[in-house]
């Protein structure tokens, strides 16, 4: 297979295509040929070395990737409810694995598109993501009917599935937030945002408004004036740190005071202590986008040019998904 590999911790640049060995499944796995294959900030992160000493997270050479589509290749022994030859999307591969044209997965984490009608283009680009909104939105912030959620970064590949998810679980109302104006007006009516405003705008912007549910894909200094909009028993959910700002604090007699909580949702952490979750919320994502409340812009790049998605999704460059081609 090929495969763009990781060769050391550093700049895109250490991106490269080679050749590797094809993988076989082993027990409880799933080979997968990839069609498409999501590309994300996080798979920078690990390229440049941020996790490097965390227990389980891979190190060079290795195939970054996270999520992929494409049709099932091989089934490893105990798979019984996927067949070759089905068209398929991951809810993640694990840390590794999705730039390369064959991906071993386990199967739990592995979703059918047969019947669906959703594009693997589009189901790589909205699935995984749209799952960890409903997982996040239903196990960590245990949003109820009738609550108000504010989302930051809200045309971001991951905080644009949460308008479409929280509607689904009965939310009575969505605010976004963005970096500049023009990307307000120009994304306003795109996704089911009731409105969207500027995150440096945020307290003034949203008035006397409290929020029940704040997702952050951002961090910085926003995720601090995100306290004064909550509603009391307000919740938190740290998706994410698109800032780049790694050494921000809450201030958590703030959170005491105002009664709200704060709470850290990563799907790579979550998954592996309950996978048996994968499949329920990839299909409740596959029934959002089908009725296009997952509204994801695509950009589509060839593998080999792997390096150069990397310096889009680090420059902010992209405004929706990436998604390589083998």
């Amino acid at each position: 297979m090929h495969a763009a590999v990781v060769t050391r911790f550093g700049d895109p640049e250490v991106l490269e295509l080679t050749e590797l060995p094809d993988p076989a499944p082993g027990p409880g796995q799933v080979a997968i040929d990839v069609s498409h294959t999501a590309v994300g900030l996080v798979d920078a992160f690990l390229r440049q070395g941020l996790y490097r000493d965390r227990a389980g997270l891979p190190q060079p050479p290795f195939v970054p990737g996270l999520e992929v589509a494409g049709t099932v290749r091989a089934l490893g022994d105990g798979v019984r409810d996927l067949r070759v030859g089905e068209p398929v999307v991951t809810v993640t591969t694990g840390p590794e694995g999705g730039y390369a044209s064959v991906a071993v997965v386990d199967a739990a984490l592995v979703a059918s598109l047969d019947g669906t009608g959703v594009d693997p283009a589009l189901a790589v680009a909205a699935v995984p993501n749209a799952a960890t909104a409903y997982l996040a939105l239903t196990r960590a912030a245990h949003l109820a009917a009738g609550e108000w959620v504010l989302v930051h970064g809200a045309l971001g590949g991951l905080a644009a599935t949460f308008p479409g998810m929280a509607r689904t679980l009965g939310a009575a109302g969505v605010v976004g937030t963005v970096r500049r104006a023009s990307l307000a007006a120009a994304r306003a009516s795109a996704l089911p945002y009731d409105e969207v405003v500027v995150g440096e705008e945020l307290v003034e912007a949203v008035g006397e408004r409290r929020f029940d549910v704040v997702v952050d894909a951002v961090g910085g200094q926003l995720r601090t004036d995100s306290l004064a909009v909550m509603a009391p028993m307000g919740r938190m959910l740290l998706v994410g740190n698109a800032s780049g700002d790694w050494s921000h604090t809450v201030p958590t007699n703030t959170v005491w005071h105002r009664s709200i909580g704060v709470l850290g949702f990563s799907i790579g952490t979550f998954l592996p202590a309950h996978p048996e979750l994968a499949r329920p919320a990839a299909e409740a994502a596959l029934r959002a986008v089908g009725e296009g409340l997952v509204d994801v812009r695509l950009h589509t790049l060839p593998l080999a040019e792997a390096a150069e998605a990397h310096r889009r999704i680090e420059g902010g460059q992209v405004g929706g998904r990436l998604v390589l081609v083998p």
